[in-house]
């Protein structure tokens, strides 16, 4: 008689009401929203947008935000999911500190490192977006200065010999967006604690 040895199966994490219906109503809709953000060229998108609301700086600057969403929304998402896992999280629930001191006290500051980064990683590509709005005529109106928008009015001056209309605007965007890039690779260097030199 060939008897079966029952082994109990170890019971598992019961979803709360409240986890279950986060995941369902708010978590899951704007995971596929920012999906539907990311699936078109960030640059059409902003064109899209402000061809809809319409010329301006100020719409421009949301639209290039909107569009920025995402990337931040993902970059935080994936950086908490990292955190949960490490000890100081799982050392905090054995001395039984409850989820929300968990979620305000200890994740928080260890998120803010790479979002700084991000941020002035991202005012390089805002400028370079901006700019291109400007030149195309969807940016600033034209009593604004704006540097699309300058490079946009004189590229028509380059037949004529005068090549500086167009050589400063476009430095000064070449500048702005280096000093950007090099100021956002300097912060990740200062706030990653795994790089030792």
């Amino acid at each position: 008689m060939n008897e079966r040895l029952i082994v109990p199966e170890l019971p598992r994490r019961r979803r709360t009401l409240w986890g279950d219906a986060w995941r369902r109503l708010i978590a899951s809709p704007t995971a596929q929203l920012g999906m539907a953000i990311v699936a078109f060229p960030s640059i059409l998108l902003a064109i899209a947008i402000v061809a809809f609301l319409g010329p301006g700086l100020d719409r421009a600057m949301i639209d290039i935000g909107f569009v920025g969403i995402p990337t931040y929304a993902r970059l935080m998402r994936a950086t908490v999911l990292s955190l949960v896992q490490r000890d100081y999280v799982l050392a905090a629930q054995a001395v039984g500190a409850g989820h929300t001191r968990i979620l305000f006290r200890h994740i928080p500051p260890n998120t803010l490192s790479p979002i700084i980064v991000q941020s002035t990683l991202g005012l390089g590509s805002a400028i370079i977006w901006a700019g291109a709005l400007g030149f195309l005529g969807l940016g600033a109106i034209p009593p604004e200065p704006e540097w699309g928008a300058m490079l946009g009015d004189s590229y028509r001056f380059l037949t004529s010999g005068a090549w500086w209309a167009v050589t400063f605007p476009g430095l000064a965007i070449m500048l702005s967006v280096l000093g950007f890039n090099l100021l956002g690779d300097g912060l990740r260097d200062a706030l990653n604690p795994r790089l030792t030199r």
